[in-house]
């Protein structure tokens, strides 16, 4: 989806909706589309940016921004966000995904359908969720992952955050498949963290696909490429 403040002006102002690509950081994203908006046009320096970053290993839905739209950022970031989370139960990684190998194994043989639906309740409504150490959060001025990465350990502070709506999609062979609809700042990744917690089982996330923001849902998104020939034919 392309919508602009007026005809085609990418200065004047522009609302991109993305899927973003699997191991693409949201800034590789942004820098994409800055650098074919520049050379389509040349443009010596344009605005761009983006509502909600996302993991490299997540999927899914991000809003890109040009020019005055760009003001609207916050208003973006701060909707209801919808998520698709695959967890696999029964193990742990440092960086609760697949950024980094499992440390840790637990047994799941005492899990079941009622024990899942009952821990998954007990997430409804507010909450305080800590953010990962291998999270961009700022700390003293360094990214909290800088630390994480060097194996220095540092305080991260709780959060205050909503979960709106948490079911079950599937659950085979240890891999649990959730929908979760939160509010901004939410880390699905520390949600399976701490669902694993819950279960006494341990869990990390190997899946994770944003599919909606406020009104904008991912079926109206574009591909990189699509975006790339649609310039291209401009």
């Amino acid at each position: 989806m392309i919508q602009f403040e007026t005809d085609n002006d990418f200065q004047e102002g522009a609302l991109l909706l993305f899927n973003k690509p699997y191991k693409w950081t949201s800034f590789d994203l942004v820098n994409k589309v800055k650098f074919k908006i520049k050379h389509k046009y040349d443009f010596k320096k344009i605005k761009v940016g983006h509502a909600g970053t996302l993991d490299p290993l997540a999927t899914g839905l991000m809003i890109v921004c040009t020019g005055k739209y760009t003001k609207r950022i916050d208003t973006y970031q701060a909707q209801v966000k919808e998520y698709i989370a695959t967890l696999k139960l029964g193990s742990t990684t440092p960086s609760f995904d697949l950024e980094t190998e499992i440390d840790e194994t637990y047994p799941t043989e005492h899990i079941d359908n009622a024990l899942i639906d009952e821990t998954l309740k007990g997430f409804l409504g507010e909450i305080r969720q800590r953010p990962p150490a291998y999270s961009a959060i700022k700390i003293d001025g360094k990214r909290a992952y800088e630390y994480a990465r060097k194996g220095q350990e540092v305080e991260i502070k709780e959060k205050i955050l909503v979960i709106d709506e948490i079911e079950v999609l599937s659950w085979k062979e240890d891999v649990l498949k959730i929908r979760v609809v939160c509010s901004k700042g939410t880390y699905i990744r520390a949600l399976a963290r701490d669902i694993g917690q819950k279960l006494n089982s341990g869990a990390h996330l190997i899946g994770l696909e944003r599919t909606r923001i406020g009104e904008f849902k991912t079926d109206q998104a574009l591909e990189i490429e699509d975006f790339i020939s649609y310039l291209e034919n401009l």
